[in-house]
């Protein structure tokens, strides 16, 4: 049996950047959740299917295939074996990720690969449901979370050193609303599991949110 790890929490909120350094200390395998459904989201948006087009998600799924592979330490994501890493972060793949990981389709897509591999192997997993339905039994869960103005800022932030337009009450607004469609979705709405550890990151470094959860698996 693997060593689970479970962290849960808003958008922005530094799961995927806390989660890849965990698993470089503890020597974990990091299952990037969200590049996957995100890259489902891309395969989506290249075929001009709009995201409340339920039904044309569904059929794309059939003949989409995401997979993470490491070359040189470095996570790449491929779509039908090409690789699409540079394009995951775009804000309409963010979104469209948002919409269409409600529909159970897509979930299901996702699902049983990454819970096969965190029976074999020592993994982290980061995204929204991942302590309360993809692993309900991990050994560690961890619901990672910072204030709206701390998430928008450390977005605007990012934006402003690619050389990116951007403003920040706009940004602030657009995580807000993608807070109210994650909790209030039917399917696997973001919430803290009973028995994870909330984590809140707004005055801490990231050094110290990692070591935080480094101890929580010891």
């Amino acid at each position: 049996m693997g060593y689970n790890v479970a962290i849960d929490g808003p958008a922005g909120a530094g799961k995927s950047t806390i989660a890849k350094l965990v698993a470089q200390k503890k020597g974990y395998i990091y299952v990037d959740t969200g590049a996957m459904y995100r890259g489902l989201a891309i395969h989506f948006l290249d075929q001009g299917i709009q995201a409340n087009e339920t039904e044309k998600v569904i059929l794309a799924c059939q003949d989409a295939e995401v997979t993470i592979q490491y070359e040189n330490g470095v996570q790449q994501v491929y779509l039908n074996g090409r690789n699409i890493t540079s394009r995951l972060r775009d804000e309409e793949v963010g979104n469209m990720a948002s919409v269409t990981s409600a529909i159970p389709q897509v979930r299901s897509k996702l699902l049983e690969l990454q819970q096969n591999l965190a029976r074999t192997q020592n993994v982290i997993m980061d995204g929204r449901d991942i302590g309360t339905c993809v692993l309900p039994n991990a050994d560690v869960k961890v619901f990672l979370t910072a204030s709206v103005q701390t998430r928008a800022k450390r977005r605007y932030d990012e934006l402003c050193e690619k050389g990116i337009a951007c403003d920040l009450k706009e940004i602030e607004a657009d995580i807000e609303q993608r807070d109210h469609r994650d909790m209030t979705r039917e399917i696997a709405p973001l919430k803290q599991a009973e028995d994870a550890v909330l984590v809140d990151s707004s005055r801490m470094t990231i050094e110290e949110v990692v070591d935080a959860i480094v101890k929580l698996c010891e």
